[in-house]
């Protein structure tokens, strides 16, 4: 494409994205539009069907782990001495289902997994799972728009390259399987009042348009929708007949999705005396899942999907996976994605040093950005480490997708800069129902559960993608000729 595009069509892309919500709160009166590409990354027909179809098993290979509580509690230990979070989390659901040792109890709730399933096309190895997105999988309604954008700027400009730009209809997917679970619940009691949905947000939280736009979705479906941070809803959920969760001054709750819980930061509450007290919150988590209805994340979902997990899932073998009600053609095709990953112990300094530099990353359990390392920092962390901290790590290889073949032009922040290396992260959405496949849409025969995409692209040099976070920006689509 040209890299002279007219600053009119930068300004009209600007005012197109605030128009559509497509932006970040910045003051209570104000907003700023989300970092955008000006045209699409290419993928071809049939990569894209193949990492559609992919998230069919995947979803159904983290319904059936988060469900094995046993095994969670097994995996998720070792790293509960050097992760209070991750301890406070395992704590709460041993309180829900019972310790490793007993049979278990069967908690009320049902689960509904809204998963984001993320993918890099390394030049070498060919698509790899990154990480799995179980809770706060957000910024499928953003994918959406970006798709949008990128059609409207092809219909209205000379922007180049011209081609078949990839469907994406996330919120119209995503809203639909989660008023499905809702009318699901509802209907169970026989109750004529209205069906209700309650997002979990942060406080103070800057990313509330892309949550909106999944709201309005839901109202538009006769769901009413509902906002409390953890600290809101303290005191204010009673049980009702038949574990019907009921919210003071509203009533019966029948879906409760998490925008937040994915850090110990949102379970932070300080007493009188100064003190910092995390387990108050914590048993909000517990005290939801105690009831009837449909919950994401459970808190199985969130250990599930935990990078303590992956690395434990991408070290065995596909007979292996079919313990967790795979076919053995789908534990095949899982293991093609699950890419390469290793536990820290005293020798992995040595797998360091006699690697290329870019070889690995280590990772923590932590989820957004800032919890990887790279490079020269993996050898100094790891030397900084405890031996009780090594399961905490892990050390993942390295991908090295191969960028766009011409320069990209980016939008952040009301400028245009030119990206020579862009890369692309292929976010793709499934939502799976106590299991169950939970979208229904005609042109979903091959992945019943797929619910849409987000592209996040960024500089092959930075290793912070986050588009809310880091240095990524909203892509999306087109099938290459």
């Amino acid at each position: 494409m040209r890299l002279t595009v007219p600053l009119t069509a930068k300004d009209d892309a600007i005012e197109w994205a605030l128009t559509h919500a497509m932006a970040f709160k910045e003051t209570a009166y104000s907003a700023r539009h989300a970092p955008f590409t000006l045209t699409p990354s290419l993928i071809s027909k049939e990569h894209y069907q193949y990492l559609k179809r992919a998230v069919e098993p995947l979803g159904k290979l983290i319904h059936y782990v988060s469900e094995a509580h046993a095994f969670l509690v097994d995996a998720i230990q070792p790293i509960t001495a050097s992760d209070p979070f991750f301890g406070a989390l395992l704590r709460a659901h041993q309180q829900l289902h019972g310790s490793a040792h007993s049979s278990g109890t069967q908690a009320p709730r049902m689960p509904l997994l809204i998963m984001r399933s993320d993918f890099m096309d390394d030049r070498d190895l060919g698509p790899k799972l990154v990480e799995f997105n179980g809770i706060a999988a957000g910024m499928g309604p953003f994918g959406q728009l970006a798709h949008q954008l990128h059609r409207y700027l092809q219909q209205q400009w000379p922007l180049q390259p011209k081609g078949e730009l990839v469907e994406n209809h996330a919120i119209e997917q995503l809203s639909t399987a989660i008023a499905h679970a809702t009318l699901m619940i509802k209907h169970e009691f026989g109750d004529t009042g209205p069906a209700r949905f309650l997002m979990l947000v942060q406080e103070n939280e800057d990313n509330v348009f892309d949550q909106h736009l999944l709201e309005f979705a839901l109202q538009q479906k006769g769901i009413q929708t509902l906002r409390r941070t953890f600290s809101e809803l303290q005191g204010q959920l009673t049980t009702g007949a038949q574990h019907r969760l009921i919210l003071e001054g509203v009533g019966t709750i029948d879906t409760v999705y998490l925008r937040a819980g994915y850090q110990y930061a949102d379970y932070g509450t300080v007493d009188i005396n100064g003190n910092r007290d995390y387990q108050a919150l914590m048993g909000i988590r517990v005290l939801l899942e105690q009831h009837r209805i449909a919950v994401n994340a459970t808190l199985g979902q969130q250990l599930a999907t935990s990078k303590r997990v992956q690395m434990l899932l991408s070290s065995m073998d596909e007979l292996t996976l079919t313990q967790f009600g795979l076919t053995l053609p789908e534990a095949s095709m899982i293991k093609a994605l699950l890419g390469e990953m290793h536990p820290v112990t005293a020798e992995s300094g040595q797998l360091i040093a006699e690697s290329p530099i870019d070889t690995w990353v280590l990772k923590n359990q932590g989820e957004g950005g800032g919890h990887c390392l790279f490079g020269a920092d993996i050898l100094q962390k790891l030397a900084e480490l405890e031996p009780a901290q090594y399961p905490v790590w892990s050390l993942m290889r390295r991908l090295h997708p191969q960028p766009r073949a011409t320069q990209a032009l980016v939008v952040r922040n009301g400028e245009i800069h030119v990206i020579d290396d862009l890369i692309p992260e292929i976010g793709i959405f499934s939502v799976h129902l106590n299991g169950l496949p939970a979208v229904n849409h005609k042109t979903n025969t091959d992945s019943p559960s797929y619910a849409g995409y987000l592209i996040r692209s960024k500089s092959a040099r930075v290793t912070e993608g986050g588009v809310h976070s880091g240095q990524g920006v909203l892509d999306s689509l087109m099938l290459r000729e």
